[in-house]
């Protein structure tokens, strides 16, 4: 893992003391509110609807044991005693005073961790797969590039103030598991002839205008990204809209200009930026990829997984639906599922991050993940190691086998907290879940991708769920409209709207419709709901969602 360098420490320091004098100044009235606002959002404070929020990033969602704590630290000294883990793989503390910040952001600190650029119209947080450096289909672990682009990107005198958000997420694997096209700029590695470089995607986003980011390089010389990523962010900081912030994105920058003449002008500006990098990018990436050195994982005996597989119902459970192939034979890549049912999605108690960080002490090489799924991910633990890590998290409440399955939901805060939600999300996906285990139908119906998001701006990522609900406000009411056949991995895709939507009482009925309908036409057990969709199209879904009688809420 990568830890603060000299320069790191004393920048974070200073941008902490800075914020400090700020918010003093806002508590004493020197600064206004609006004022304020632009100062706290480039340190990832939002006023939400009951609080200020503080969002800290978690650097393409790896964490060590030690900083795990230290969040379990501040849950419980400045807020409830709990976090929120989020789609863009960082954590928000829904209740902080406004006065504490500043402390929170110096034990943050402590640790190797800040808040800066978690807001704003700068390039935010950048995304990775959460299966980073230990997937077995990996081509190179691409943590080291994000974390080049985060040092790049940091405070960049020329991209502080850009027309909009701006978000960039990266794989190294062929499996999208970072929903590359969903992104301004989203980085698949692969090879050509040997070498390593990347298929660059641009103009992804989704909120109120969802739209599907577009190759503008189907092969980047690795050597060539940060150059080329700057030409990229130069060219839409020039075009971008300010008159409209509607309208500011680059997907929009990239649709009114179209991908074409938009490309002529990132390779206008790379054929000038790329001169001005004299490789110093390249000698600061070999120092980062040797902090990135994969962990000494030696061979162990796997006898005892095996018999407990055969002799315990719920370990082989949790064997076959949260354990993943690992690149070492003998070890396996655990998604720690964050979903029990009936619990608000992403959230984790200040003692369940305990548990998770002695446990990746114990067992994955004091390593942990956060995936955009909302789930903490234990990257290297030995299969041998698997019945005693399932005991310890079973303890603690968090072995639910459901990664992957129907309550294994994407959730936004919604109502509940957010200023611009328009409907509730949490308990929209609680009672989904504790609907379907009620049913006993989660195993029988298989992989399945529920998003759901608590107005337009789509943090829920619900454009692109095999099922995706928006919560909007109708006249008052909630009501929430349903999306068929999204998907954010290789085969990404936009949902189609089903139709009217359904009052708040109504939203579960309409999905058990759906997925009643799916188990009927289905071709059996190994067809996946999304397979369905697709051989069939929307409208067997329609006629099941739509029947006579069904209530109309729109």
């Amino acid at each position: 893992m990568y830890d603060y360098t000299d320069f790191d420490e004393a920048f974070v320091r200073t941008r902490v003391a800075q914020f400090r004098g700020q918010v003093a100044r806002r508590l004493d009235g020197s600064l206004s509110e609006d004022e304020f606002r632009p100062l706290r959002l480039m340190n990832g404070v939002y006023l939400q609807l009951h609080a200020y929020m503080l969002r800290v990033a978690i650097p393409y969602g790896t964490l060590s044991a030690r900083q795990m704590r230290a969040l379990a630290d501040i849950a419980d000294r400045w807020d409830r005693g709990y976090g929120h883990f989020t789609t863009r793989q960082n954590i928000q503390f829904n209740w902080p005073k406004l006065v504490d910040i500043p402390d929170i952001l110096g034990a943050l600190a402590d640790v190797g961790m800040h808040a800066i650029q978690t807001s704003g119209n700068t390039i935010r947080n950048v995304t990775a797969d959460h299966f980073a450096g230990a997937a077995a289909d990996e081509i190179e672990d691409p943590r080291p590039v994000a974390e080049l682009i985060r040092q790049w990107s940091t405070d960049h005198p020329e991209f502080q103030f850009l027309p909009r958000k701006f978000k960039i997420a990266i794989t190294g694997s062929p499996s999208d598991r970072a929903v590359t096209r969903a992104h301004d700029i989203g980085l698949r590695m692969l090879r050509q002839g040997g070498a390593p470089g990347f298929e660059v995607l641009v103009g992804g986003g989704l909120g109120r205008t969802p739209i599907l980011g577009q190759v503008i390089r189907p092969f980047l010389p690795k050597a060539d990204l940060l150059p080329y990523l700057e030409a990229i962010v130069a060219a839409y900081n020039l075009a971008g809209r300010r008159d409209n912030k509607y309208k500011a994105r680059l997907k929009i920058t990239v649709f009114e200009s179209g991908l074409k003449a938009f490309g002529e002008a990132v390779e206008a500006e790379f054929a000038r930026t790329r001169a001005a990098f004299s490789g110093v990018d390249q000698q600061l990436l070999a120092e980062i990829e040797a902090a990135f050195a994969r962990p000494a994982l030696p061979a162990r005996d796997a006898n005892a997984y095996h018999a407990a597989r055969a002799a315990d119902a719920a370990f082989r459970a949790f064997a076959a639906q949260n354990v993943a192939a690992h690149r070492v034979a003998g070890y396996g890549i655990v998604t720690v599922s964050l979903k029990a049912h009936g619990e608000t999605p992403g959230d984790a108690t200040s003692a369940q991050m305990r548990v998770l960080a002695d446990l990746a002490e114990t067992f994955s090489a004091g390593e942990l993940r956060i995936s955009h799924e909302q789930n903490v991910i234990l990257p290297h633990v030995a299969l041998a190691d698997l019945p005693a890590l399932h005991r310890a998290l079973a303890a603690a409440g968090l072995a639910t086998a459901n990664a992957g399955l129907l309550s294994d939901i994407i959730a936004c805060p919604g109502m509940d907290y957010c200023a611009l939600a328009t409907a509730r999300s949490i308990p929209v996906a609680q009672e989904i879940a504790t609907h379907f285990k009620a049913l006993e139908l989660e195993e029988e119906i298989g992989q399945i991708k529920i998003k759901i998001s608590g107005c337009i701006n789509a943090c829920g990522h619900h454009h692109v769920g095999h099922i995706g609900i928006l919560g909007l406000d109708r006249a008052g009411v909630e009501n929430y409209q349903i999306t068929l056949g999204g998907d954010a991995a290789e085969r990404a895709a936009i949902g189609d709207k089903t139709g009217p939507g359904f009052a708040y009482d109504e939203i579960v009925p309409a999905i058990e419709r759906i997925l009643r309908a799916y188990l009927a036409v289905r071709l059996g057990r190994d067809e996946s709901f999304i397979e369905t969709f697709r051989r069939l199209g929307a409208a067997p879904f329609k006629a099941a969602l739509y029947h006579e009688g069904a209530r109309d809420a729109a």
